[in-house]
């Protein structure tokens, strides 16, 4: 490690990371091919070693995964831990000339970014200027025209489509009645609560967040505070705007 970037604590230096599978790979069509992409991506992850692991659910490109949608999730986990093998080894692509080159090609890349990065001025610089806002805009816009050239295949949606498709997968339905009682939850709590704690605590984060230097500052005692007397999330976020206002995130053009 080169002394510009030397850590501090070696425990910063370890290695340890969390894999959520992508959601933007989950087609509307033919939801259950989800399943199949799933359970390749959270293979790779577990043969990159990866210590913590989410699978998305097959659904969920149309709605909150339903309970069934879930529990299939799990149990693909479950069935790569338990029933492959690839977890008892520690590193099970190791020697593999291609991952190698492959996890070079990333590296070289990470440091692109991170170099123009620094020469911005740092992230909360770039991202004033729209720099990682322009990058993202720029990535979706190759995809969707890689897609739409064919050069980039998706199976069910520009191959292999079915025109008469429809949709035969059960979708989570929240009753109306579960509404009705969070709503009623949500008013119980505000007519029982101290009143008084809630203004008093709500008021000592205004005054925080107003004191020179408070974007740097710990807010997190505030916050507390707030949530044992229930002062809501977006009571408390209506603090935070009316003193440091609203971020809006800059055009990518």
């Amino acid at each position: 490690m080169t002394e510009r970037y030397r850590a501090e604590n070696e425990r910063s230096t370890w290695m340890r990371f969390h894999t959520q599978t992508a959601g933007v790979s989950l087609t509307a069509q033919q939801p259950l091919n989800n399943l199949t992409r799933v359970a390749i991506q959270a293979l790779a992850a577990v043969l990159g070693g990866t210590q913590s692991l989410h699978t998305d659910a097959y659904d969920e490109a149309w709605a909150v995964p339903s309970a069934e949608a879930a529990l299939l999730a799990l149990r693909q986990q479950q069935i790569i831990a338990d029933e492959t093998g690839v977890a008892n080894t520690v590193d099970p692509l190791g020697g593999s000339w291609f991952v190698e080159a492959l996890t070079n090609r990333t590296e070289r890349a990470v440091w692109r970014y991170l170099d123009e990065i620094d020469r911005r001025g740092g992230m909360v610089q770039a991202i004033t200027e729209g720099y990682p806002q322009r990058e993202i805009a720029d990535a979706a816009y190759r995809f969707q025209r890689e897609l739409d050239s064919g050069e980039r295949t998706i199976i069910g949606v520009n191959r292999y489509a079915d025109p008469e498709e429809e949709l035969a997968i059960p979708l989570l339905e929240v009753p109306e009645a579960s509404l009705r009682a969070h709503l009623g939850r949500l008013e119980r709590v505000r007519r029982e609560r101290d009143g008084e704690a809630v203004g008093s605590a709500l008021a000592a984060l205004r005054d925080a967040a107003r004191q020179p230097g408070s974007s740097e500052a710990n807010l997190m005692p505030h916050f507390l505070r707030c949530a044992l007397a229930y002062a809501t999330l977006g009571e408390q976020c209506a603090v935070l705007r009316e003193v440091f206002g609203e971020y809006r995130e800059p055009v990518a053009v």
